[in-house]
């Protein structure tokens, strides 16, 4: 019997232009009196206009200090417990809610997540990703209960800088193949698992159909249906995968490539979507499957996805730091591993070099 924790989604959601006119009444119905907010410098700028003044004056607010490490999650939790504070909640990109989850989950305390990004499924899942102060992946930590609310002003994120929206495209189309090459060889598949897969699945069809349009709806300013479509599978079903497939859905290949890279400097001014974007299309090389690759490089082109290893900023040539992404890639706690057979540093670099002429062949 396949053992599944599943936590498949907040207590309560919404998405709607004016949804924080309803956070005190909200507040009040979880009998949420005395919160902390814990927020960015520009994503408070971003959701100021459509938060409510009133509440704003009752609220306490503490500024985030830009990096998802164990020493600001020590350092919110301590300001959350000093103040005997009901609830945290959290305004920003994907590093501030991880902070604040993680510091929920160390005083007990619930969590209220503003996304101001579509960069990420950090809104709905009930883990968080740790780095250092210099940015480098450390770990994932998946806590046991799920956040208690997500509320989306989308009109927010419509002003917020498109290559966020385009990140986070790229770590939701991993989702499909991700969970899809962990769960389609399953000898038994539970329902949950079913279900993981097929939102996965959703994941990617509402991307390739709709996220180029999107991405053009958000530059010319236009709040559309097919913008909403996006940012919620950013968030909504990318969540679930993991949500309901647990380890059957969170990750493989493409966020172990992401992992790798991060060990670079020079990596750090990439987004996180866009390093797992590429990861995508490395996991695939290892798969050997070249036909998805091609089918996936007109996508990428629309959206300034990266392809290749210039395309990071990075040099194929320098064979010492391609080593230390391969490396880094397959230590034995990454994810890379839940890929079927045996993956070694050699099979990544092999991988890089013949995507890196497959790509420029295509050209």
């Amino acid at each position: 019997m396949v053992e599944i924790e599943v936590r498949g989604a907040p207590t309560y959601y919404a998405c709607q232009a004016g949804i924080l006119d309803q956070l005190e009444e909200l507040l009040t119905r979880y009998k949420k009196k005395n919160c902390l907010v814990v927020h960015g410098e520009k994503s408070w700028n971003s959701i100021k206009p459509y938060f409510p003044v009133n509440l704003s004056e009752q609220l306490s607010f503490v500024p985030y200090n830009g990096e998802c490490s164990d020493t600001e999650i020590n350092r919110i939790s301590n300001i959350s417990t000093e103040g005997n504070f009901d609830a945290i909640i959290g305004i920003g990109g994907g590093k501030v809610l991880d902070v604040v989850k993680a510091a929920g989950n160390a005083t007990d305390l619930d969590v209220i997540l503003i996304p101001t990004l579509a960069s990420t499924c950090a809104a709905w899942t009930p883990l968080s990703v740790i780095y250092t102060e210099q940015g480098e992946f450390i770990r994932y930590t998946v806590f046991p209960k799920s956040t208690l609310m997500v509320l989306i002003e989308p009109r927010a994120i419509l002003h917020s800088p498109t290559s966020y929206l385009v990140a986070g495209i790229g770590d939701t189309l991993a989702k499909w193949y991700e969970a899809d090459v962990i769960i389609r060889d399953l000898d038994e598949k539970p329902l949950v698992v079913t279900i993981a897969h097929q939102a996965a699945k959703l994941c990617k069809d509402v991307l390739l159909t709709y996220g180029s349009q999107a991405v053009q709806d958000q530059k010319n300013e236009h709040l559309t249906s097919t913008f909403i479509k996006v940012i919620e599978a950013n968030i909504i079903p990318s969540g679930m995968v993991g949500g309901f497939g647990d380890r059957y859905g969170r990750i493989a290949g493409a966020h172990a490539i992401h992992n790798g890279l991060t060990t670079l400097e020079e990596t750090h001014h990439l987004l996180h979507g866009e390093k797992v974007a590429y990861g995508i299309l490395v996991q695939l090389a290892l798969e050997g499957n070249w036909e998805e690759i091609k089918q996936l490089q007109s996508f990428y082109e629309s959206l300034n996805l990266p392809l290749t290893f210039q395309d990071l900023g990075l040099n194929v040539i320098n064979k010492e730091k391609l080593l230390q992404i391969a490396e880094a890639a397959v230590l034995p706690n990454e994810s890379i591993h839940l890929m079927p057979g045996i993956i070694t540093a050699d099979d990544v670099l092999k991988a890089i070099n013949s995507l890196e002429s497959f790509i420029v062949k295509q050209i």
